[in-house]
């Protein structure tokens, strides 16, 4: 035996006590590509900076895609419930806690309702994948928890997060000049401690894991920060617009769209011509008289058609868009090419690829970082009610199927429809109805 047949062996020997002893702790690195220090390529101005998101999601295309998907998440029903298909009978005051936690979300803060606070942050989400929502506890029993929509954009992230909930993980970075002095108690000014610093860094509010439901959209392994919707479409959205002004101004006539050519023309005519025609022709409506020996020639600079406003192409980008938002082209105004048996087909893949991981994505978080992390109740969940939608009449089939069969009852039904419970003479007596 050689000298590393022995060394393996050695280590063979030794891995199970080296694998007992050794700590659980990670080893392979959390994203990687911030240590490189080469600088990105550069692109096409303007930058998908979040000034320019913002800008860019007031734009009606955008809008439009933006708009299909929160609206309708924000107009769902929802509900609190018990956990992993607990019985609420089972949990300890269950249908108090319930009840306080439903109406703890219908006013989440003094100034917001929960669609409103839902629409601030699903903006959020779809613009930059940064949705962020602050969660402070309260003294009021009947209201244990207090949440503000936060902006995204001006969240980062804390590389020496510990792990540890109650440890420092994110930091709100505030615009420059922002004043941070709070009141005094004595009615005096601010101490100097109280004014705002010189620092960036040092000018930003600490918040810990608790304190905190940052939601990304489209995770990756290679940055902390989400990818959004608008984000991915931001290059085709500018191309469109682009587009859209250049096709504006040929079609107010504000780009000069052919020439004039007169042969044999002296330089001092050629002035005395270029006068005459703005002084006394545009803009007059009045009919030209030229005389001249040669019959002037008209260069047209484009085909004077609507294929010069490009059409096509502003067509062919609204379907990138789209797809962008995971969206069927006829969500962004193209409509031409879907009738009535495929419209019904498109809105429900649209409803099943765009709204639905979107909601559930926002209930996750709401049941992870609000009712879980933030108060402690990690036997309840919220979810949204309308996520497996499907037609009505289907729905009273199937669950009156299931209430015959003995796998559901009328209250178990009832509650999924968001009604009271019957009474248990009641709940008979329409079981013996319906059989």
């Amino acid at each position: 035996m050689n000298i590393p047949d022995r060394i393996r062996g050695a280590l063979r020997r030794l891995a199970p006590r080296v694998h007992a002893a050794a700590p659980e702790k990670r080893r392979t690195v959390a994203l990687p590509s911030i240590f490189n220090s080469y600088s990105p390529r550069t692109d096409h101005l303007p930058k998908p900076t979040p000034v320019n998101l913002r800008r860019f999601a007031e734009t009606p295309v955008a809008r439009k895609a933006i708009n299909s998907i929160k609206d309708r998440i924000a107009g769902m029903r929802w509900r609190v419930q018990p956990r992993n298909s607990r019985a609420l009978t089972h949990l300890s005051s269950g249908a108090e806690r319930v009840r306080i936690l439903t109406d703890n979300l219908d006013a989440p803060n003094p100034h917001d309702s929960f669609r409103s606070l839902a629409e601030q942050v699903l903006e959020d989400i779809i613009v930059g994948g940064f949705g962020a929502i602050e969660m402070q506890l309260t003294a009021d029993p009947a209201r244990p928890l207090a949440l503000w929509p936060v902006d995204g954009a001006s969240i980062v992230m804390r590389p020496d997060w510990d792990g540890q909930p109650d440890s420092i993980r994110y930091a709100q970075a505030l615009p420059n000049g922002w004043n941070l002095r709070r009141p005094a108690t004595d009615g005096s000014r601010p101490a100097n401690d109280q004014r705002p610093m010189t620092n960036d860094f040092q000018r930003s509010i600490d918040l810990r894991d608790n304190e905190l439901s940052y939601i990304r959209l489209n995770p990756r392994s290679h940055t902390p920060f989400g990818l959004g919707r608008l984000e991915v479409a931001f290059e085709s959205i500018n191309a469109f617009l682009s587009a859209h002004r250049y096709a504006s101004r040929l079609a107010s006539n504000s780009v000069v769209q052919y020439a004039l050519w007169l042969q044999d023309l002296t330089p001092a005519h050629h002035e005395r011509l270029i006068r005459w025609w703005q002084d006394e022709i545009e803009g007059t409506g009045r009919v030209p008289i030229l005389s001249v020996e040669t019959k002037p020639e008209v260069l047209r600079f484009g085909g004077g058609t609507d294929a010069d406003l490009r059409l096509q192409w502003q067509e062919f980008l609204l379907r990138v868009i789209s797809s962008a938002f995971d969206l069927p082209p006829f969500f962004v105004g193209l409509e031409h090419d879907v009738n009535r048996s495929s419209a019904a087909e498109l809105s429900d893949m649209a409803f099943r690829s765009a709204i639905v991981p979107t909601a559930r994505l926002l209930a996750e978080h709401i049941t992870r970082d609000v009712i879980t992390k933030k108060l402690g109740w990690d036997d309840l969940e919220f979810v949204f009610l309308d996520i497996d939608a499907r037609n009505e009449m289907e729905d009273a089939q199937i669950q009156e199927i299931l209430i015959r069969s003995g796998i559901m009852t009328v209250n178990e039904v009832r509650v999924l429809r968001g009604l009271p419970s019957l009474a248990a003479s009641s709940q008979q007596s329409v079981v013996s109805t319906q059989s």
